[in-house]
């Protein structure tokens, strides 16, 4: 029997999951540990780069790993960068092989030093750096993502290439994996859901934090009064009833285009129904405590770190270093 091919995603920890991580990240996470290798990442060192207080960014870690494992991602395959060092010494080894122009033509920096421009540091320069050395690192075959991941991918596999090239073939060219991603929204029905911004609906929180995410979404903004047709394909709300309920969305599209049904209305539904759709989550969270989490954690790290460690003793070799002592 064929070893089944190995994939590597991860999520940066800043708190706890909202409804943009579990469809566009988490979801299918789930859905692929049956037919591959698994590894997903909890990206402490990525996280690093907006400087958060040590506290809460340990919270966060614990947070991001309990909800992983809450929505069904199995625990062995979950790890913590930052406890694989290997990845480190490999992200030093791509530093020498990686021209400039290629980090500065990768989006992601651009972004992510207008959302922090106090703090632009040469960890968001060089993200995408190590965002190679993650997934090299376990000799992925191929990364699930979305279309706005496809330059880090890209960038994974030019990185591959020319280390191949100058030291003998060493890295698999990972591929793009596409999965199912609907289009997830924050509250202020513009930007992606991220806490930076505070716009988000939690998936583990507790009913009564979900009911206030909800309620708090802007809806139809050319819908002035109650006793007016709304405009459900334009509105957020109306694109989540899709998600929430796949069998019937139209039947709540109607009533908002024949003014029968109100915004508010329309929120505390969907409030409810997400609060009854994530309740088994809810309850797998409640019964992970931090103990359990951390000792999930430092087993996954374990398995990842054996990978880890043959992959760079490979590299160190290839490039000409001595073997690590």
């Amino acid at each position: 029997m064929a070893p089944r091919k190995r994939i590597l995603s991860g999520m940066r920890p800043t708190g706890r999951f909202h409804l943009g991580n579990y469809y566009g990240a988490a979801r299918n996470w789930v859905r692929l540990q049956d037919e591959y290798d698994c590894f997903y990442m909890v990206a402490d060192y990525h996280g690093l780069t907006s400087q958060p207080h040590a506290t809460a960014f340990e919270r966060d870690l614990i947070d991001l790993a309990a909800d992983m494992m809450a929505v069904g991602v199995r625990p062995e395959s979950i790890y913590l960068q930052s406890s694989v060092p290997e990845v480190a010494e490999l992200f030093l080894l791509f530093t020498m092989v990686t021209p400039y122009g290629w980090v500065q033509r990768v989006p992601t920096f651009k972004e992510m030093a207008r959302q922090q421009p106090d703090n632009v540091n040469m960890g968001l320069f060089s993200y995408p750096v190590l965002q190679a050395a993650d997934i090299l690192l376990v000799k992925g075959d191929a990364v699930p993502v979305g279309q706005d991941q496809d330059a880090h991918i890209e960038m994974a596999r030019e990185t591959a290439r020319r280390f191949n090239r100058l030291y003998g073939n060493v890295f698999p060219e990972p591929a793009t994996l596409r999965t199912e991603t609907p289009k997830i929204l924050g509250t202020d029905g513009r930007a992606k859901m991220s806490k930076s911004l505070g716009n988000i609906v939690g998936v583990t929180a507790e009913p009564e934090v979900i009911r206030k995410q909800v309620l708090s979404m802007v809806t139809d903004t050319r819908r002035a009064y109650l006793s007016q047709p709304g405009h459900p394909k334009s509105c957020n709300v109306d694109s989540l009833y899709k998600i929430f309920f796949p069998d019937d969305w139209q039947h709540y599209w109607d009533l908002c285009r024949k003014a029968e049904i109100g915004c508010h209305e329309k929120k505390r539904i969907l409030g409810e129904r997400i609060i009854e759709t994530f309740a088994p989550f809810r309850q797998a969270r409640a019964e992970l405590s931090d103990e359990a989490v951390k000792r999930h954690l430092a087993e996954g790290s374990r398995r990842a770190r054996d990978v880890a460690r043959a992959t760079v003793a490979e590299a160190r070799s290839a490039v000409g270093l001595l073997p690590g002592l």
